[in-house]
């Protein structure tokens, strides 16, 4: 097992800790310590390369002027661009999306993407917001950051109440600016304006694509094996519904609203056609009403935590009966709470690896809109498919190698490519500053 002490620095703290942007750098730290690279190493990546904070000033509906607050955070661009989703929500923080933005950057490493971690964020709820108001929203935080992004600086993305519309709106935007069209700027966008066939279902098929390759190290038939989703939105539900192709059976969905359960299966479809009409997935016929802490709580074969930040704790880690977690979602579980999964035999496929389906079919958009040429869905889902499965082996021979859990190995693999290109680059050398552009 792992050496689960933590090192010493005044940005870490020894008790569990959910700040998002502390558990990074605790997790960059044990990695960077673990491989024995130099120190500097660290200090390049326990912080964001540049970190932009823009005010947004907005006519509402009712004459007054509001101005919102958006943050954008690029982490580090040594491998290219970076590269991370904008989202929309009350509770965005410079925190939350630094620590987003690295985890973005150990993503693309790990997945061989020639790009770093970006993300961004705007402080509003965008449900109180007419469509012409999140339209000039949406403008201004791009004309905003118009002097730091771009196809070859920063790729932005759609992430929490962010839409392909959304993107449209910005990628327009964008193009008025520089006075020529810039698909290449963003991601996630629509079809018909550069979006790639098969992104929106991309995160969840790529969790999928870990589920089998752990499944199968396991020995662990998919045939049957009971699945329980916590969060049916985008991700949880493909990931259900592809699950439930291969044969597995969901017995146990939740929303923000609460959850629902049937042993005998639920079909993922009619419980995602329910939910567009009802608001909730809350009082689907035949199933009874569970909290999202029972739904933890229920025995099965895997687990899909695809929800918020937090949600598997030093508090209810013990009463998870998965035999595997794979986390669609950005850091369900805390550090202390995976010491305990680990104690327990359970096999956690991390957010980096497991949710990283959707950068790469970003990557794959990128590409194809730097060439003007554009793929077939199913060629689309065969090269993620090839992405994840590499990537997982890589990850889990670094597992066999230092007897540590799947999310320090996953770290292990990413930082190690980090620290070549930094060292090839030139950053690590004494009196050498990192090249900002």
């Amino acid at each position: 097992m792992c050496d689960r002490n933590l090192p010493k620095g005044s940005d870490l703290v020894a008790t569990e800790d959910r700040n998002p942007y502390d558990i990074v750098r605790r997790q960059l730290r044990e990695a960077t310590e673990q491989l024995n690279l130099p120190p500097s190493v660290y200090e390049i990546l326990k912080q964001p390369l540049r970190f932009i904070e823009v005010s947004i000033p907005v006519q509402m509906d009712s004459g007054e002027l509001r101005v919102f607050t958006g943050f954008r955070s690029q982490h580090n661009d040594v491998l290219g661009p970076t590269k991370g989703g904008i989202r929309f929500h009350p509770d965005v923080t410079p925190d939350e999306v630094k620590a987003l933005s690295m985890w973005m950057t150990i993503k693309c490493a790990l997945l061989g993407l020639p790009f770093g971690g970006g993300k961004g964020g705007i402080i509003c709820n965008p449900k109180e917001l007419s469509r012409r108001e999140l339209e000039g929203l949406s403008r201004g935080f791009i004309a905003a950051l118009a002097q730091v992004v771009g196809p070859d600086k920063d790729v932005p993305a759609p992430d929490v109440y962010t839409t392909p519309q959304v993107m449209a709106w910005m990628m327009d935007e964008f193009s008025k600016t520089l006075s020529r069209n810039q698909f290449g700027l963003i991601t996630g966008k629509p079809i018909v304006l550069g979006g790639s066939r098969g992104r929106s279902e991309a995160t969840g098929r790529g969790c999928v694509e870990t589920v089998l390759a752990a499944a199968k190290k396991l020995n662990m038939p998919i045939d049957g094996a009971r699945v329980v989703v916590q969060g049916f939105g985008n991700a949880g539900s493909v990931a259900a519904s592809l699950l439930r192709g291969h044969g597995a059976k969901i017995i146990a969905v939740s929303d923000s609203k609460g959850g629902i359960y049937n042993e005998h299966g639920l079909d993922p479809l009619a419980v995602l056609s329910y939910k567009e009409q009802h608001g909730t997935v809350v009082g689907f016929p035949g199933t009874e009403t569970i909290t999202n802490e029972e739904l933890l709580a229920l025995e099965c074969e895997v687990l899909v935590p695809a929800a918020l930040e937090n949600q598997i704790h030093a508090d209810n880690a013990h009463k998870i009966r998965a035999k595997i977690v794979a986390e669609a979602a950005n850091g369900p579980t805390t550090p202390d709470a995976e010491q305990i999964l680990f104690e327990n035999g359970v096999f956690v496929i991390p957010d980096v690896l497991a949710n990283a389906g959707g950068v790469t079919v970003s990557y794959f958009e990128w590409v194809q809109n730097l060439y003007n040429w554009y793929w077939s869905e199913e060629e689309v889902n065969h090269q993620l498919g090839l992405k994840m499965n590499q990537a997982f082996e890589e990850v889990y021979a670094m597992r066999e190698k230092h007897n540590c859990t799947m999310r320090r190995a996953a770290y292990m693999v990413a930082v190690a490519r980090l620290a070549e290109a930094m060292r090839l680059r030139g950053w690590l050398e004494r009196n050498t500053a990192v090249w900002r552009s």
